[in-house]
């Protein structure tokens, strides 16, 4: 998430973010440099979990391309430069040049050039902080498809996405032979803080909206890992049903910062629906009706997913 620090949430890119509807993800991003269903994702980052789903042709960018241009002619088109040979690998481009390159729009910039530095902070906002993969230092092109029409950015389901990359992130870390974890993690790790009051950090009891951004500022030590990691695994081996939230949502403190449009019956009615997560080549299940306590209800004996 270190990528994303040298890109200022400029004024205005706002109204182009609030339009995608990755805002509050740009805004708890300028706060929270470190920071599971479809209402975690809703609640946690703020993100939009009704609208299309996110997919499209990984390699041949050209049928989306009026007369088959390159894709690399697309992003020059798009963002106003061609990257270097050295800054590109495959289908994707160096963090290092976004960074280098977009920086900071400049003062008095036309619309256009707005356009252009708002696409590439998308772009490095969906590459290192909701689909990021284990390299973390590199930005895919597949979205230029998508900030090729900023005004349609925000008829997708960001949130549905975002969670069909971390189940298949957490089912691939769940192989003994692989080391690291990709995906969106700080909605993984809220999601640990708000369930489990015993792995909290001590000290943050102010709630804002998105409820990710409660953890503002926390800067976990890199000290003694290896003991601190021995005492986490004892804990969690010690831990009785009474010490996880079901409903952490439900608090009258809690609902008087979410956003309204949230609590709208149509994104209940989703959060509810035992249903497929898509993005591009990863489908995940949504399987609601395996977690009902979250939901106030009574668990039966489930049947196979």
């Amino acid at each position: 998430m270190r990528r994303q620090q040298g890109k200022r949430l400029d004024d205005r890119y706002v109204p182009y973010l609030q339009m995608a509807g990755l805002y509050h993800l740009a805004r708890l991003n300028d706060r929270w440099f470190r920071l599971d269903e479809a209402l975690d994702v809703a609640y946690q980052l703020g993100l939009p979990v009704d609208g299309r789903y996110v997919s499209g042709c990984l390699l041949e960018f050209q049928i989306y391309i009026q007369g088959g241009r390159s894709a690399w002619v697309w992003f020059q088109e798009l963002l106003g430069v061609t990257p270097p040979p050295s800054q590109v690998q495959k289908y994707a481009v160096n963090c290092s040049l976004f960074q280098e390159t977009f920086g900071e729009c400049p003062d008095g910039a036309d619309d256009e050039t707005v356009r252009r530095y708002v696409r590439a902070y998308i772009m490095m906002l969906l590459g290192t902080q909701l689909f990021a993969d284990k390299s973390g230092n590199r930005v895919h092109i597949r979205w230029l498809p998508y900030v090729a029409r900023l005004e349609e950015m925000g008829t997708y389901s960001w949130g549905s996405a975002a969670l069909a990359w971390l189940y298949r992130c957490m089912c691939r870390v769940a192989n003994r032979h692989v080391v690291k974890l990709a995906g969106p993690l700080q909605l993984l790790q809220s999601w640990i803080f708000w369930r489990f009051p015993l792995f909290r950090p001590a000290g943050y009891e102010t709630f804002s909206w998105p409820l990710a951004s409660r953890w503002s500022g926390y800067n976990p030590s890199g000290s003694e890992k290896g003991p601190r990691v021995q005492m986490w695994r004892l804990r969690i081996d010690r831990l009785q049903d009474r010490e996880f939230i079901w409903m952490p949502y439900s608090s009258p403190d809690v609902l008087q910062v979410v956003h309204p449009e949230a609590l709208e019956h149509r994104h209940m009615a989703l959060w509810r629906s035992v249903t497929s997560l898509i993005y591009f080549a990863v489908i995940e299940w949504h399987q609601i009706d395996r977690v009902l306590p979250q939901f106030g209800g009574v668990q039966p004996v489930r049947v196979p997913p």
